[in-house]
């Protein structure tokens, strides 16, 4: 329980104008956004808050100078005390009994909070103070509490069908998100109220989720259309054949042409991602491990039977 003077530092013969400047530098100093994982500094904040706003009421100012209330603004009579308390937490008090120049320190935190980006305080006057440039100015709107990032990597299935996926925040809170419809890459996804809170009675901010695609073990995305590889054996490229091929909605049927080119990918139309991508095949031949004799012999008829090109 202190003095209001004590706490800013003031005389108690202290014009208007070095009150206002004695909360302004302690404002400065011990601000939440300036300070927030300091307790001790946000109680100094409050108590100069408070101090400020007592002494900035003209009518509570003379008040407490006759010795009529204490320093929490409780009248002496009635049981509160008889040296003059302080007990921080502002009040909000408002000049009754005169001066348009007097700012209360709700004026001075709403320019103090949008000096630091923030959303601003809500005001119930037509003017604010700017504890920076010691001039008037428009109030603004509540402070909201920060905002938060974070980042999700998410599935090409996942994506493709929009589904809903954990996103753990950086304060540990793990969310379920829905993802948007044909999400993009770096797309961002703004969850209203999930950020930190707001230390002035304003809303949560909000938290801010950035999209990226995880690495597929199958599926190389180029856009929208993907690609695949498929391994055949040899006979299958040179007879031909059906073989099954992965998709993200399950595997499809493809026909292999006989002598198929594997240096070209057969596409498969709105096979790709959302549908409005392709899907291309590209087909590999794969030969038995360990090789194999009759394989051997038949390439070796092939060699001198059948010659051909495929170099200059």
């Amino acid at each position: 329980m202190r003095d209001p003077y004590t706490v800013l530092g003031v005389p108690r013969s202290a014009s208007e104008k070095d009150i206002k400047s004695a909360y302004r530098k302690l404002a400065k100093a011990y601000h939440p956004d300036q300070n927030k994982d300091d307790p001790k500094a946000h109680a100094k904040f409050a108590e100069a808050t408070a101090a400020y706003d007592l002494l900035n009421d003209k009518e509570k100012r003379g008040q407490f100078d006759r010795g009529e209330i204490d320093a929490e603004g409780n009248p002496r009579f009635a049981g509160f005390g008889n040296g003059g308390g302080f007990s921080g937490g502002a009040r909000g008090a408002r000049s009754a009994g005169g001066g348009s120049a007097n700012f209360s320190a709700e004026d001075i935190l709403k320019e103090f909070m949008s000096g630091f980006g923030g959303q601003g305080r809500q005001t119930r006057t037509n003017q604010s103070w700017d504890p920076f440039t010691g001039s008037a100015g428009p109030g603004a709107s509540t402070a909201k509490g920060e905002d938060v990032a974070a980042t999700v990597a998410v599935s090409l299935e996942d994506a493709n069908k929009a589904a809903s996926v954990p996103v753990r925040m950086p304060t540990g809170k793990v969310l379920s998100v829905k993802l948007p419809e044909k999400v993009e890459e770096n797309q961002q996804i703004r969850l209203k109220g999930q950020g930190h809170p707001s230390a002035y009675g304003g809303e949560p901010g909000d938290a801010i989720v950035t999209v990226k695609f995880a690495h597929h073990k199958t599926f190389r995305r180029d856009g929208r259309d993907l690609r695949v590889d498929v391994p055949i054996t040899l006979y299958e490229a040179v007879l031909g054949a059906k073989v099954r091929v992965p998709t993200l909605d399950g595997s499809v049927e493809l026909n292999l042409p006989a002598g198929v080119d594997t240096l070209k990918s057969l596409r498969l139309k709105g096979k790709g991602l959302y549908g409005d991508g392709d899907l291309y095949a590209n087909v590999k031949i794969v030969l038995p491990e360990g090789g194999d004799p009759d394989l051997e012999s038949l390439m070796r008829f092939w060699k001198d039977q059948k010659p051909y090109k495929v170099r200059e």
